[in-house]
């Protein structure tokens, strides 16, 4: 074994850094997160889609008291029109978060959700592993996973959807 590599890569530059899901797929991302920074807080941000406006409304907010401080990973493992990680963004800019602190991070976005993100909040980092050209009239993303949360918890989607 070469020992010359031991010890090298990259360390991260920021001192200070929070996890932060929107419910329930982004709760998925949250093991990994936590592996990768040893004990690192994680907040959580619950928002769902009103179903008679469309609209996403908070139901649920949990973060550190001094999140201001830190830099954000926010967690979706999917984003379709980007309305649920707009409104997240907008609660942590509530908090003082600054917007070039938050990174938003996906499994799957829609290019409808990247690019009103990215309108609305361009200084917020976008980081996706795939790319996906359309949504459906549920607003998934097409050709999509599905409900991401439902397939990782192994639970049925409820009659509303």
């Amino acid at each position: 074994m070469n020992r010359s590599f031991m010890g090298a890569g990259r360390k991260c530059a920021v001192e200070k850094i929070c996890g932060v899901s929107i419910l329930r797929a982004g709760e998925t991302m949250e093991q990994a997160v936590c592996d990768v920074c040893k004990d690192i807080r994680i907040g959580k941000i619950l928002i769902q889609t009103n179903q008679e406006t469309d609209e996403p409304e908070l139901y649920y907010l949990r973060l550190p008291k001094d999140i201001k401080d830190y830099r954000v990973v926010l967690m979706d493992a999917t984003v379709a029109t980007g309305a649920a990680a707009m409104m997240a963004v907008r609660v942590l800019r509530d908090h003082d978060v600054p917007e070039h602190h938050i990174s938003l991070v996906s499994l799957l976005m829609a290019e409808i959700g990247v690019h009103s993100i990215a309108y609305a909040f361009p200084k917020v980092k976008i980081v996706t592993s795939a790319l996906d050209p359309e949504i459906n009239e549920k607003f998934y993303v097409l050709p999509g996973i599905g409900n991401f949360g439902d397939r990782y918890f192994g639970t049925e989607p409820s009659d509303d959807e």
